[in-house]
C-alpha cells in the first residue's frame, strides 16, 4: 500500500513492529476482516492503526468471491486457481459484471473506528491476459479500459484501482482531523 501513499507519509509495517502472526479473517464481510485486523494491532500497541481486506465481487455469482476471494478456490490462496473456478463459474453466464472493494479499518488515538469504502466497477474476462498485479486482475477490466488490471501500468492502476480509492477517503479523513 505504500506504493500509493503520497510523498511525506511512511508506514510501517506488521515486520517492522516484530509482529509476525497471521491474524485470522474470521469476519463474514471485507469491513469486519479489516477491523479485526486493526484490532489486533491497536490492542497490542496501542497506537493509531489502519488495516484493509479487498475482495470481488462478481454480480451474476450473488457477490461470489467477495470476503473469501483469496482463498476461492481452496486454503492455499492459488491465485490461478481462483481465477480458474472463478471463470468456470460464469462459462455460461452473460452478465460477467464485478467490482473489486477495498475496505480500510482506522483506529484512531482514542480507540474509535473509522471505515474507508474504495470500489471500482468492471467485467470478468473470458481469459487471462496480463503479467502486471496479482489476484484477479489478469481476468478484471475496469470500466473505461480496454486493458485488464493486470496489463495497465502500475501508475495508472495505482490511481484508479480500488485501494486507491479507499487511500485517498481515509487521506481526506486525516487532513480534516489535523485542520
Amino acid at each position: 500500500m505504500s506504493d500509493i501513499m503520497p510523498d511525506g507519509i511512511s508506514l510501517v509495517g506488521l515486520d517492522e513492529l516484530g509482529v509476525a502472526d497471521e491474524i485470522a479473517e474470521t469476519g463474514s464481510s471485507l469491513e469486519e476482516n479489516a477491523q479485526i485486523k486493526a484490532s489486533y494491532v491497536f490492542k497490542k500497541f496501542k497506537m493509531p492503526v489502519f488495516a484493509d481486506d479487498s475482495g470481488l465481487l462478481v454480480h451474476s455469482l450473488n457477490g461470489e468471491p467477495g470476503v473469501y476471494s483469496a482463498r476461492y478456490a481452496g486454503p492455499e490462496k492459488d491465485d490461478n486457481k481462483n481465477m480458474d473456478l472463478l471463470l468456470e463459474k460464469l462459462r455460461n453466464l452473460s452478465d460477467r459484471s464485478a467490482e473489486f472493494q477495498t475496505v480500510i479499518s482506522f483506529i484512531d488515538e482514542a480507540g474509535n473506528n473509522h471505515s474507508f469504502t474504495g470500489r471500482i466497477e468492471g467485467d470478468i474476462m473470458n481469459e487471462k491476459r496480463g503479467a502486471n498485479g496479482f489476484g484477479y486482475d489478469p481476468i478484471f477490466q475496469p470500466k473505461g479500459y480496454d486493458k485488464t488490471f493486470a496489463e495497465l501500468s502500475t501508475e495508472v492502476k495505482n490511481r484508479i484501482s480500488h485501494r486507491a480509492k479507499a487511500v485517498q477517503k481515509l487521506l481526506e479523513y486525516l487532513h480534516q482531523s489535523n485542520e
